[in-house]
């Protein structure tokens, strides 16, 4: 019975394909700026990956259930320049196979000015994006897992306001003795109650499929995952010269890779490439080290701390830093 509920979960997954597909722009972008520093690390939106680690509640809800009960964690990270998102969750058991969690966001745009039609300055804003997350997650058998998390978005730039909400499903599936793991995830399936204008925008739903692999002989787990499953069509980017460049149809823009080495069994180091931000990045005249990403982390006792360095902006480089901590 189990195995069915799993089915009819990944079933849901190829059904929301046909129904969410598309294409423009969308409100909440800040929901695709990575929160674990695990996941940054190994190329960004990692949805396979099985830690304990309660940060990977933000990419998938169904990797929970490996995470120790009463775990306490704090993020914080620098995107572009006088913008700074901070993060937390909390994470608890609940009976043998089952796991709740709850979580937020904030990214902080920092002070703007606000100006006539003219440019003429009138005065300052502050510009804000909110997450609110809480989720549920649940072992169907020994290898399967699924997840489901409620998100209540919201956008406040100076006296306009959006408020959207939606879900995350998650599943997952790993096999100990293989050493192998399988996650999908279709995000922020939902839509807008209340937009800064009088056209509702897209909520930024993504369809998220990944596979990790360890090793029995090396202390060495491989990632492959593939982002955006939705959205195929054709993408066009401007230089700063002003000219127009078609990213085309290409597959490799929606996969990310990433490889780790475990020193001990409390730290690890990883190195990541995501092939669309590589190759965004480089159009608009960016680094030579768009697309890659580098990270680590260290466990004491209850205590944990994740560093992960990438580039999500043209602006400037990020800095995303993780603590947690089993009460």
């Amino acid at each position: 019975m189990k195995r069915l509920w799993a089915l009819a979960i990944f079933t849901f997954f190829l059904s929301v394909i046909s129904t969410f597909a598309q294409t423009g722009t969308t409100a909440y972008e800040f929901m695709n700026i990575p929160v674990s520093a695990h996941s940054a690390a190994v190329g960004g939106n990692n949805v396979s990956m099985v830690e304990d680690d309660v940060t990977l509640m933000f990419t998938n809800p169904a990797l929970l259930s490996n995470v120790s009960s009463k775990t306490l964690n704090f993020n914080f990270m620098t995107y572009m320049a006088g913008a700074t998102k901070m993060s937390a969750a909390f994470a608890m058991q609940a009976g043998e196979r089952g796991t709740w969690a709850v979580g937020a966001q904030v990214l902080n745009y920092g002070e703007m000015k606000e100006t006539t039609i003219a440019y003429e300055q009138i005065g300052t804003f502050r510009a804000t994006d909110i997450a609110l997350q809480g989720g549920y997650t649940y072992m169907l058998s020994d290898e399967w897992t699924g997840g489901v998390q409620g998100k209540v978005l919201m956008s406040n730039y100076g006296e306009f306001k959006s408020m959207g909400l939606c879900v995350d499903l998650g599943l997952n599936y790993y096999d100990e003795d293989l050493g192998f793991s399988f996650g999908a995830v279709a995000q922020n399936v939902g839509g807008q109650v209340k937009s800064l204008h009088e056209v509702k925008e897209k909520m930024p739903f993504n369809l998220a499929m990944g596979i990790s692999k360890e090793f029995a002989n090396a202390p060495v787990r491989l990632s492959l995952s593939l982002q955006d499953l939705t959205h195929w069509k054709s993408t066009y980017y401007t230089t700063s010269d002003g000219r127009e460049i078609s990213g085309g149809k290409r597959f490799w823009n929606h996969v990310s890779l990433g490889a780790e080495v475990f020193p001990t069994s409390q730290t690890w180091v990883a190195l990541g490439y995501n092939f669309r931000r590589g190759n965004e990045m480089k159009v608009a005249d960016s680094s030579h080290w768009a697309g890659f990403s580098i990270g680590g982390g260290i466990g004491i006792k209850k205590f944990k701390v994740g560093v992960a360095y990438a580039k999500y902006h043209i602006a400037s480089s990020s800095l995303i830093v993780n603590a947690s901590y089993s009460l």
